[in-house]
């Protein structure tokens, strides 16, 4: 309950002197803890950059690169639809709304360190009864302001705003998270669209192959030159092919239908999407060094200020030990008649000061410490997980970059091979020199080897999109970039 009293004018400068003193306190006195950000021990360099090309300094345009690194593969398609996607997808647009909402909320926690001021205004008619009373008839006309604050003297609120500033840098992180992914899904999806329709054409391209090699064994047969067996073994391996087709076309669907959906569109809206080859790059890209992930990854940038906005909150908590206190007071006119409400007689005012603590509440403000103390060290905990995933994820996949190139050199050479080899067996055998199974057998190698072929492509560039998504590529930062230490290294992205 506030306390009110009409103190005599001259304490009144004593009062104001109490609230200024107040303030000064409130201004230097904040308990819990002040929080700091977690240092971890970072490699110098990446382990897996060894086999891989590497430039001698850093390249100036590698923040730009990583923040659209799309456009290393020179695609206008692929452009568009990322920024189709960033534009329209329902998790960005949910990502906003948190934004939206933590920025509301840190501006709620900023205001609760102002006083509340109000208004009102009352026109009152009261009668009494004659039987019990005088019968008198009352009007009772008041307005006025009523301001009340509450002086945060140990800090809490201060600390509720610090938690909420915190969280609204978190939700800005999550809304890059949000795009990193994105961006790397749509292109993932992109690209393995382009693979599928590669498959597809080579598919159809050996089931024409093989349609001609059957003719070739059923003209054979009918000048008795040889058996239906080799007729019927040309019709198996030609349908196995022509059965290879089918599941292709479901996989091309499927793979526009999700890029419809990372588009925020119905699987039936999604964009007209020519067929066209694999989008291919001799890009540069300089990979940095281990440190600048805790700058580009905006998983671990959330991380680290969900930790600070936990922080925080160990502060919130501790300033309920001790006593709060509270000022109020209001200031207006009040008279019997509406005409003399504007005389100097109507003024009224009213000052109260209060002060509250809990005495005995069987430990929970305690026990609630020891709550935000262990929510405290969850929050370390993710974020020094988080920091170890990125350098997991990183390293994964510039291994699985490095490899996929050396197992795609193997299969060009391989398919060159595999291609020579299936001529020289078609004419050989026309001309009866080898058996109609080496014709079979070269011809399901090429199918098998080719096929091979298109799938690494697109796995080098899958693996790059992927590499860029663990470097954090895919949002624009505005965070200036430190001095370079280090020199960064860089991996050449070879044209399949």
């Amino acid at each position: 309950m506030l306390r009110l009293f009409s103190p005599p004018r001259p304490r009144i400068g004593s009062l104001a002197l109490g609230l200024a003193l107040s303030v000064m306190v409130a201004g230097c006195t904040t308990v819990g803890p002040n929080y700091e950000a977690p240092k971890l021990p970072m490699p110098s360099d990446w382990q897996s950059t060894q086999p891989l090309a590497a430039l001698p300094a850093s390249l100036p345009d590698q923040s730009l690169r990583l923040a659209r690194w799309w456009q290393v593969f020179d695609d206008a398609q692929l452009t568009q639809l990322i920024d189709q996607a960033l534009a329209n997808n329902k998790d960005i647009q949910q990502a906003e709304g948190r934004l939206q909402e933590s920025r509301a909320r840190r501006a709620i926690a900023g205001a609760d360190l102002f006083p509340v001021v109000g208004a009102r205004a009352a026109a009152n008619r009261t009668g009494g009864s004659s039987e019990a009373g005088l019968g008198l008839t009352n009007n009772v006309f008041s307005s006025g302001f009523d301001a009340s604050w509450e002086a945060d003297i140990f800090g809490g609120k201060r600390r509720a705003r610090e938690a909420a500033s915190a969280q609204v840098q978190a939700s800005e992180a999550d809304l890059a998270d949000v795009q990193v992914s994105l961006t790397a899904e749509v292109g993932l999806n992109y690209l393995n669209l382009r693979a599928y329709e590669t498959r597809l054409l080579v598919a159809r391209s050996n089931l024409q192959i093989q349609t001609e090699t059957r003719d070739i064994a059923h003209w054979r047969q009918l000048a008795g030159l040889t058996t239906q067996l080799d007729v019927d073994q040309a019709t198996a391996t030609l349908e196995q092919t022509r059965a290879q087709i089918p599941p292709l076309e479901t996989l091309i669907a499927q793979t526009k239908h999700q890029i419809a959906f990372l588009l925020g569109l119905n699987p039936d809206q999604g964009p007209a999407l020519t067929p066209a080859p694999m989008p291919k790059t001799t890009a540069t890209l300089a990979i940095g060094i281990p440190a600048e992930l805790l700058r580009r990854r905006p998983d671990i940038r959330r991380a680290e200020r969900q930790l600070a906005a936990q922080t925080a909150q160990v502060g919130v908590a501790t300033a309920a030990q001790y006593p709060n206190f509270s000022l109020s007071g209001s200031v207006g006119l009040a008279a019997l008649a509406a005409g003399n409400l504007l005389t100097a007689g109507a003024q009224t005012f009213a000052l109260g000061s209060n002060a509250a603590w809990t005495a005995f509440d069987a430990g929970r403000i305690r026990q609630n410490i020891v709550v935000q103390n262990a929510l405290q060290a969850q929050a370390l905990g993710r974020y020094e997980a988080t920091v170890l995933t990125a350098l997991l994820q990183v390293e994964n996949a510039l291994t699985a970059y490095a490899r996929e190139q050396e197992r795609q050199a193997a299969l060009i050479n391989a398919v060159q091979a595999a291609q020579s080899a299936e001529r020289l067996a078609r004419n050989q055998y026309a001309a009866g020199l080898v058996s109609f199974q080496t014709v079979l057998d070269t011809q399901r190698s090429l199918l098998t080897l080719q096929d091979q072929k298109v799938s690494s492509a697109a796995a080098v560039s899958t693996d790059l999109v992927q590499l860029y998504k663990a470097l954090g590529g895919g949002w624009a930062t505005n965070t200036p970039v430190p001095p370079q230490t280090q020199t960064p290294s860089a991996l050449e992205h070879p044209t399949p």
